[in-house]
């Protein structure tokens, strides 16, 4: 896979950034034109980096979920981290313990022109298990619990209402956790676009590819 460009992690418990920049719109549009050529059947064209959203969601390792919304058109950024403890500044070690009520997490830096809220929700839903309390697979414990943060009443309604919808597609009940963000810390350097570092590591052939394959197929 082509090496594309990502946004530098923000300050640990800084609030989502506003300030994006030329940068920003420049990284958004490489993306796209590697991932997807025409994105919505037709020529892409950047938005005002300033109208970007973020998101932060939760579902298991967040090397699974970074690999799939990397090749989300519209998607600027993606960053691993930690969210939904009271710890600051926790390390890998110290969540993997499942002491820290930190949640693996991924932060989506999106272009609502291109990308919607309730796609990016929709692709959640798919590929990973929302109905599996503190467990994906093999991976066991309260960091890898299904969560979905909001950062305003809209996104909380939105959120809600996609679980609704989703609720149709499973035969359990959902567990997913629905949270106000209110700390939201970035993992360390070598987490950052782990699978398209290591797509040869045991891990990311035997978990993270078929999500991300099962991802290319709904597209």
């Amino acid at each position: 896979m082509l090496a594309v460009p990502f946004l530098m992690a923000c300050a640990p418990g800084a609030a989502p950034r506003t300030d994006a920049g030329a940068a920003d719109a420049e990284r958004l549009a490489a993306r796209n034109a590697l991932m997807n050529p025409a994105p919505l059947g037709k020529e892409y064209t950047v938005s005002d980096p300033s109208a970007f959203k973020e998101i932060v969601l939760g579902g298991g390792c967040f090397w699974c979920l970074e690999a799939v919304y990397e090749l989300v058109p519209g998607v600027a950024d993606v960053e691993n981290g930690y969210s939904g403890g009271s710890r600051a500044k926790p390390s890998y070690e110290e969540v993997s313990t499942g002491l820290t009520g930190h949640a693996e997490v991924v932060k989506i830096r999106y272009d609502p022109a291109v990308v919607t809220l309730e796609r990016l929700l929709e692709i959640f839903w798919t590929v990973h298990d929302p109905t599996t309390e503190d467990r994906q697979g093999a991976d066991v414990g309260e960091q890898y619990r299904s969560i979905a943060f909001f950062a305003d009443e809209d996104e909380r309604r939105a959120i809600e209402a996609s679980i609704r919808e989703a609720r149709k597609r499973f035969r359990d009940p959902i567990v997913t956790q629905v949270e106000a963000l209110k700390a939201y810390w970035p993992a360390e350097a070598y987490h950052q676009d782990y699978f398209r570092k290591n797509p040869e590591q045991g891990y990311c052939r035997v978990v993270i590819a078929p999500k991300v394959d099962k991802f290319r197929i709904m597209k």
